[in-house]
């Protein structure tokens, strides 16, 4: 069967009036031709879909199913419309890029200014992902490159050095917890928390770790950006853990930084990529040779190295 767009705007432009003539004119369309649209939707489906009442129209239950994948199959037209528009205006290609929310915030935008410079044709999707949602992704090709927090093996991936990852307590300059030089998990563990949401990475890391002491984090408020976590901090709500990379761009006036004696706190952040990268498309292979002279350059700075191959 095959639907009218026309008709399903106007389904549920009348669905949200509750009217037949004003559903009708926010389609531009006269009450006579927006009631003949209607009829002719109901009878190629053989469902009512709205019930006639004195003052307009109700839904009816199978209207109601007909809305739902109505607004549904319209958002998912302009969400198609909205991915394809880039190319209209140039965009050739696009790269899949998922990695942790630690790179993303701290090291990834310096080190894709030279890529997007010299590709400025190229789309890069970059989504914030956990460690093993984004090697699932690369591995089965719904990414092309990846940028995780993984020591251990993947039989289908290739992994490169990318940086350090090293989580700290963040803590009040008031908090007693400062009267040393270091501080462990179990000591943070006595003091309320100041987390990102539950969703992030970095959360369910440190969940995961308290669990492994059989201990739980005493959440006292859950925000979605460091930038807040460290503004709570700073104004005594609790403590929390975060990315050295991330705190070295931020305003750190008012709290005071602790490294944590725990052995799981320095951790390795690597990129990944298929190991039969034979399909990988010639710019996702030129943003992983900018990310890797970005790493060299991070980790020797005195080196000069070109960050891309000349643009083609």
């Amino acid at each position: 069967m095959r639907y009218d767009l026309i008709d399903l705007k106007l389904f549920i432009a009348i669905a949200d009036a509750g009217n037949i003539s004003r559903g009708g004119a926010a389609c531009f369309l006269a009450p006579s031709s927006a009631s003949l649209r209607i009829k002719q939707l109901e009878e190629s489906l053989g469902a009512q879909l709205f019930k006639r009442e004195a003052r307009g129209v109700v839904l009816t239950r199978a209207g109601q199913v007909m809305l739902e994948h109505s607004r549904q199959c319209l958002a998912e037209l302009e969400q198609m419309h909205a991915d394809l528009a880039p190319y209209a205006l140039g965009i050739k290609a696009h790269v899949t890029l998922f990695a942790s929310s630690t790179a993303i915030e701290s090291f990834l935008p310096n080190d894709m200014q030279a890529f997007l410079h010299n590709y400025p044709e190229v789309r890069i999707v970059m989504a914030e992902r956990l460690s093993h949602e984004t090697l699932a992704a690369v591995a089965t090709g719904q990414a092309d490159i990846g940028i995780v927090t993984w020591d251990g093996e993947h039989p289908e991936l290739e992994f490169l050095p990318y940086r350090q990852n090293e989580l700290v307590a963040v803590v009040p300059e008031t908090d007693s917890l400062t009267l040393g030089e270091s501080a462990s998990f179990a000591d943070c563990l006595e003091r309320p928390f100041v987390c990102l949401q539950s969703s992030s990475a970095i959360y369910t890391f440190i969940a995961n770790k308290a669990a492994a002491l059989g201990r739980h984090i005493d959440i006292r408020i859950q925000v979605a950006s460091f930038a807040s976590m460290l503004s709570l901090i700073r104004a005594g709500v609790g403590i929390g853990l975060m990315p050295r990379p991330v705190l070295q761009l931020l305003n750190c006036e008012g709290v005071r930084i602790l490294p944590l004696r725990d052995d799981w706190a320095v951790r390795p952040l690597r990129i990944c990529k298929r190991r039969d990268d034979q399909h990988m498309s010639r710019y996702a292979q030129a943003l992983l040779a900018c990310l890797d002279a970005a790493r060299l350059i991070a980790f020797n700075p005195m080196k000069t190295v070109g960050l891309l191959p000349p643009a083609a």
